[in-house]
Parts: C-alpha cells; structure tokens; sequence
C-alpha cells in the first residue's frame, strides 16, 4: 500500500528560478514523494545523488561554466541526500542565478548540514518544505475515524514510519525500526559532524526516551554519561537538527514561580523512541503510557501546525510548586493551553494559569476527543 503524502504535488511548489528543499528524517518518504512526482512529470529532469562523487565534484566545483554546463539544458535539477555535496549552496545559488527557467529541488535527511550551506547563498531563493513519517491528515485520506481510532494502540508503540506502517506483522514492524535505528538514525551525525563515539549518544538517546514528558537536566545527563554539560548541549542540538528529536522549552511572562529554564525533549516518531529502549510492550503493560501518549500528541499537533501553515509558538508551563500545562500555544496574540491525559479526567487550568493568563484558553485533550487536535 502507497499513501498519499501531504506533498504529493510538488508541481505546486516549483517555482522557475527557486530552490525547493525538502527536509525531513532517514526513510520518512522524501526519495519516494520525488520518484513518484518525476514519472508524471512534463519536465525534462537530471537527478544525482550527494553520494556520488561526480556530483559532488561538479556541484561542489564553485565553477559557473563547469556547473551550468552540467543542467543544461534539462528543465528540472534534482539532487538527493544534497547535504554531503560541499559548497552546495553556491552551487545551487551559480543554478538559479544563470539558467533562465530551471527549477531545483534538493532534498535532505539533517537540516543542520545542508540549511547552513544553503540559507545564506539561497537568499530569497529558495522554498522549504519538511517531510515528518505519516500524520494522521495523510492516513485519513484511507482509512475513516473509527479505523484510525483501531490501530491508536499500534501507532504508540510502532510510530508511523511509511515503511513501519505497510507492514502486517509485528515482528516486521519491529525489525524495521531496529534497522532504523541501529543503521541510519544517526548517519547524518557520524558522517557530516566526524562524531566519533556512537555509544554515547545513543546511551544519550536512551536516557531522552526514558524522560519524555519532563524536564532534562544536562548537568544531571553530563554526571550519568560522564561528559561535560557543553558537550551533551552539542549532542542534543545534532539530534534536533537531523531530525530525532525535538525540543519544547518552557513559557513565562516573568511571573516569579514559572520554571523557563529547562526544555523537555520528545521523538519525531514514537516508534523509534520505543525501539532505543527496547520496549514493545502493549499499552496495558506498559509504565510510561501518559509520557508516550503525550510525545504521540505534540508531534501530529506539529505535523498539523506545519502542513496547515498555523504558525504558532510552542511550550510547556510549569511553576515551581508543581502546576502545569503540557501544551502552550502562542499564535494571533492569544495563549492556548492543551493538557494530555490517557484515561478521561475532570481537569481544570491551574489557578495561577487562569489568574495570570486572563485572556488565555485551556483545554484537555483525551482519547475521545484526540483527533478534533491533531486533524
């Protein structure tokens, strides 16, 4: 089975003489959403690939005669896993600056790499798109309410990786999440940061995955892994940047008992955060249920913010006595407080949240009302 992505139609942002780069994590899809747009494609096209060293010769060659002489005289450039070309930026910026006509689309697996090369020579050239593993907007285009409702269970524990997804077997769908992470989780990071020890960061992995839902210390992290505090912050800014993880920092308008400092840290896909600590347990068994619904949550809410252009600033809340809210947006001048629970409860906004955030709202999001969120 092939789902239909949020991108399907690329067509609808190529622009003549602009960059399209699509970003998004290992296997998420991004190769494919290309393939499938290029066999229907009126375009006359080239693609490479930043593995290879040809390519990455002559786009890296800063050579405008060498590199227009490459394009010419296809319509449409597609370069993939764009990150491992050096100076692609400038190569791409010598595209778009002397080919009349001709669109560009890159595409990516770590943004840290391939946007610091790109952002500064591409601007005002270039349109960015991010590609998250299947949201709950693309699975309703196949499946209803209640069938999506039947396979939540599932979602939680396996996450939503296309390939994850297909897949009819538990065994198999286990597999491929080890395979994700034990082969390509953290490619990008080893190849492109020269990151040499691979057991730290993914003993840093597991102790993330073990703390979604609260708040990270790094000193606390630093003293486990037996690494300064400096050096779990650059982790933690690689696992953002290609994709891993995410991190949601804490609100305040400077009332005194709001906690700002600290930020919690959730995985791009739940699947892949079970796989780190081997625990494919169903959901009746398991311990840690609350954290996970909660980091299932905020991603498709991310998902949806991003595929229905709602731009929003994000947080949690939390004073020092303990109140809290899991969810914080800041969109249209307005506050909006969204608490996750698993099992239905008569939960009220914290006094101090009502008090301080007159004009704010609050809502607590269970399992019957879930998809009005994140669909």
């Amino acid at each position: 089975m092939q789902f239909q992505r949020i991108y399907d139609h690329l067509d609808l942002f190529l622009k003549p003489n602009k960059v399209l780069a699509l970003f998004g994590p290992r296997q998420v899809g991004k190769t494919t959403l290309v393939k499938n747009f290029l066999a229907s494609t009126r375009f006359t096209y080239r693609i490479d690939s930043g593995d290879d060293i040809r390519a990455q010769e002559i786009y890296g060659s800063r050579d405008l005669k060498n590199i227009v002489g490459f394009v010419k005289p296809y319509e449409l450039i597609i370069i993939d896993e764009a990150q491992k070309i050096p100076f692609i930026g400038i190569g791409l910026k010598l595209i778009v600056d002397h080919v009349p006509g001709i669109r560009v689309i890159v595409t990516g697996s770590s943004s840290f790499e391939l946007s610091g090369q790109i952002g500064e020579p591409l601007t005002g050239r270039k349109i960015t798109l991010q590609l998250f593993p299947l949201s709950h907007l693309e699975l309703k285009k196949h499946h209803n309410a209640y069938e999506i409702n039947q396979k939540l269970e599932e979602y939680l524990i396996y996450g939503k990786y296309p390939e994850v997804v297909v897949a009819q077997q538990h065994h198999e769908k286990k597999n491929i999440l080890n395979e994700i992470t034990g082969s390509n989780l953290l490619k990008d990071i080893l190849e492109l940061e020269k990151v040499k020890n691979s057991k730290i960061l993914l003993d840093l992995l597991r102790l993330l995955a073990l703390q979604i839902g609260h708040e990270v210390s790094l000193s606390e992290i630093g003293r486990q892994l037996q690494i300064d505090t400096k050096t779990v912050a650059r982790y933690l800014d690689l696992f953002e940047k290609s994709f891993i993880i995410f991190n949601l920092r804490g609100f305040s308008r400077n009332l005194r008992k709001e906690v700002t400092k600290k930020s919690k840290y959730y995985f791009y896909d739940t699947g892949v955060r079970n796989s780190i600590i081997a625990n494919f347990n169903p959901l009746n068994i398991r311990n840690d249920i609350g954290p996970l619904w909660e980091n299932f949550l905020v991603m498709e809410r991310l998902k949806k913010q991003s595929y229905h252009n709602i731009f929003s600033n994000n947080y949690f809340w939390r004073t020092w006595d303990q109140k809290e809210i899991d969810f914080v947006e800041e969109r249209d001048g307005k506050l909006f407080g969204y608490e996750f629970k698993w099992n239905t409860k008569n939960t009220k906004p914290p006094r101090e949240w009502s008090e301080q955030y007159k004009n704010s709202s609050f809502e607590v999001v269970t399992r019957e009302n879930y998809l009005d969120f994140i669909m």
